[in-house]
């Protein structure tokens, strides 16, 4: 118990980790309170809770949307750092890479100026600066899904080769690869619904999602992401134990 609540302090330390609990958090709500609003015969008690696990879930929206207003440097330093990923074997995740960075970069800036006009410090429509914002957010998460699909394919190439020959350590660990990049496709899928339900209505199913569906979508994709941070945590603090014997 003691080192449960120490893992989720360390985790809550983190500007990272806490945004990923927040997200958790702020879908589930969003989950709950959309099925409990939804639900037929529910009486009057469920639905108001129901009502107000909404309204807070959108807070924690809120508060994630003007905790992204110090995320330029970051994302800035990174896309620097990754350059034209010349360290890349492969030439289609380099590009793919590239262009996701791209319109990483761009999203925070759109979303930015649709916060600053929302909230009247500037005197902006801020409609379509959401629904570029949201365009991008969908284009990165699909170049992500197209480079997970890449990197998948070249991990199985690897795979068959060691498995006619090569050690059983180097197999479990492109497993393990593997098995990431599949949860990372599973978690952009989810996101890339929701980013197509809050366009324009008429394209594809845009606007048709109910809240406990978003919701759903937005809690497995924060889910897996919360997965992925502990179990990358727990590799590094595994890895760092023989070599610092």
């Amino acid at each position: 118990m003691q080192q449960s609540v120490e893992s989720l302090v360390r985790l809550l330390e983190s500007y990272r980790g806490r945004d990923k609990v927040i997200r958790t958090v702020c879908y589930g709500s969003q989950l709950v309170g959309g099925v409990l609003t939804q639900k037929a015969g529910a009486d009057v008690s469920s639905k108001r809770l129901g009502k107000s696990l909404l309204l807070f879930s959108a807070q924690l929206s809120h508060c994630r949307t003007v905790l992204r207003l110090f995320d330029d440097l970051s994302m800035l330093a990174y896309s620097q750092s990754y350059g034209l990923g010349v360290s890349e074997e492969d030439a289609g995740v380099r590009w793919i890479s590239v262009l996701t960075n791209v319109a990483d970069q761009l999203y925070y800036p759109c979303e930015h100026i649709a916060w600053a006009a929302d909230a009247e410090l500037i005197k902006v429509k801020s409609d379509k600066w959401w629904l570029l914002s949201t365009v991008l957010w969908g284009t990165s998460l699909f170049l992500g899904i197209l480079r997970s699909l890449r990197v998948l394919l070249l991990l199985r190439r690897k795979l068959k080769k060691h498995d006619w020959g090569g050690g059983s350590n180097r197999r479990s660990h492109l497993r393990r690869q593997i098995r990431g990049e599949l949860l990372s496709i599973l978690s952009s899928m989810a996101d890339l619904g929701n980013a197509i339900h809050w366009m324009p209505p008429g394209f594809l199913w845009a606007g048709r999602f109910p809240s406990w569906l978003v919701g759903l979508l937005g809690t497995t994709s924060s889910l897996i992401g919360l997965i992925q941070m502990t179990t990358s945590s727990s590799e590094l603090s595994d890895g760092a134990g023989p070599s610092s014997e």
